[in-house]
């Protein structure tokens, strides 16, 4: 890609609660290129949209499943069915230790109807909205915590391929870029599962060198850290 791309993050999560579908309906109305999915397997192993393995800084889990806490008294994706988790509202991120909201400017704590998504979900209102609009606004899914999933018995990138697969996103001519920190498990899905996807190496903050080279054998382009780019942020 020689241009530049817009990328809503989350959708449009300035405006209503990440992931939800109205920020990715949203951000599809914003005229943005690529529209993000964080995923996250269910205990059923349906893909769900959501930045992190937890639950409860996003939605009501604590109050409507309280004794579904592991010993670290997180709550986690990977514990719920997909009928469970449906059945959460999601709200702005909070804090955990305090309850309160953490971007005190955006969408009130609390407030509307909001729910967790599949990606299959996703996908099918972003290729919607596609078909009524006219645009072609891409997908951008991030495979979150491949190492966590596999001691859980679950191999994430092979159920999300199959699903990228079976909705029509095979090359990178389908207009879909797919990300993950994990180096190792971003390999694995060019080299093992054969995927002729466009592929994003994440970079973490403390990784001192950016391995370019060795990047650049199965990867077609870099997320570095904003840090990485801009003093000061």
């Amino acid at each position: 890609m020689n241009q530049k791309i817009v990328i809503a993050h989350r959708g449009a999560c300035g405006y209503l609660p990440e992931h939800t579908l109205e920020a990715k309906v949203m951000a599809h109305a914003m005229n943005v290129d690529f529209i993000e999915q964080d995923l996250v397997l269910s205990k059923d192993d349906i893909p769900m949209v959501i930045h992190d393995i937890y639950l409860d800084d996003i939605s009501d889990v604590v109050t409507k499943f309280p004794t579904r806490k592991r010993k670290d008294n997180r709550f986690y994706v990977i514990d719920f069915n997909f009928d469970e988790l449906k059945t959460l509202c999601v709200t702005e991120r909070i804090d955990t230790k305090t309850g309160e909201q953490v971007y005190k400017n955006r969408f009130p704590k609390g407030k509307g109807n909001f729910k967790l998504n599949s990606l299959q979900e996703e996908i099918e209102l972003i290729q919607g909205l596609n078909k009524s609009t006219g645009k072609n606004v891409g997908i951008y899914p991030e495979i979150k915590e491949p190492k966590f999933h596999q001691k859980e018995g679950k191999d994430i990138s092979k159920i999300v391929l199959n699903i990228l697969t079976e909705y029509g996103y095979k090359t990178k001519n389908d207009n879909c870029i797919l990300q993950c920190f994990d180096a190792k498990e971003l390999k694995r899905i060019r080299n093992e599962f054969k995927s002729e996807l466009f592929l994003v190496q994440l970079i973490q903050l403390e990784e001192e060198e950016l391995r370019l080279e060795e990047f650049a054998k199965y990867a077609d382009g870099i997320g570095p850290w904003i840090q990485q780019i801009i003093k000061g942020k």
